[in-house]
């Protein structure tokens, strides 16, 4: 059975398809629940990290887009895809990881943007089962990441060089 679009109270010209919607509840799709039975280690979490700005080509030129990496759960960066909008970086890796028949149980996205539900939604419905930000999530991503069972976790980055990982669900 199809799903009724949502309402629409203007045009959305948005690739995350929330411009228009009358009510969040529109855009939030009920969780399903990933299977999953690990997490990216901290340390393969701060070296691929650590390996991203070196591999992001258009923003060493212009400083203004985001990232979005699949990486082994040994750290390493396999793919890349950049974008000036988080959600279309993110569809780039999702179109990459389909064409390559990438095995979704090998590896976790890194981001360069912060965790937005939309981001933790549309990693869950590919069958992704781990993200990583650079920022803590909304309250609404970390609820929907624990209803799909996605691990979730962001980069504690300090002044001084050093860094960390935050998770919030195991």
């Amino acid at each position: 059975m199809a799903r009724a679009a949502p309402r629409r109270s203007v045009e959305g010209r948005s690739g995350c398809g929330l411009c228009g919607i009358a009510e969040i509840e529109q855009a939030v799709r009920a969780p399903f629940r990933l299977t999953r039975d690990w997490a990216p280690a901290a340390e393969a979490i701060l070296t691929a990290a650590e390996a991203l700005p070196a591999l992001q080509v258009m923003n060493r030129v212009n400083r203004s887009v985001h990232g979005a990496a699949w990486v082994s759960r040994e750290g390493a960066i396999q793919l890349v895809r950049e974008d000036v909008g988080r959600h279309n970086a993110l569809d780039k890796l999702i179109g990459a990881l389909a064409a390559v028949g990438a095995d979704l149980d090998a590896g976790f996205v890194l981001m360069t943007s912060r965790c937005s539900f939309e981001l933790v939604q549309k990693a869950a419905t590919f069958g992704i089962k781990a993200l990583v930000t650079i920022s803590a999530p909304t309250s609404l991503a970390l609820e929907l990441a624990r209803g799909y069972h996605l691990y979730l976790a962001s980069l504690s980055l300090s002044k001084t060089g050093g860094g960390g990982v935050v998770q919030f669900n195991l």
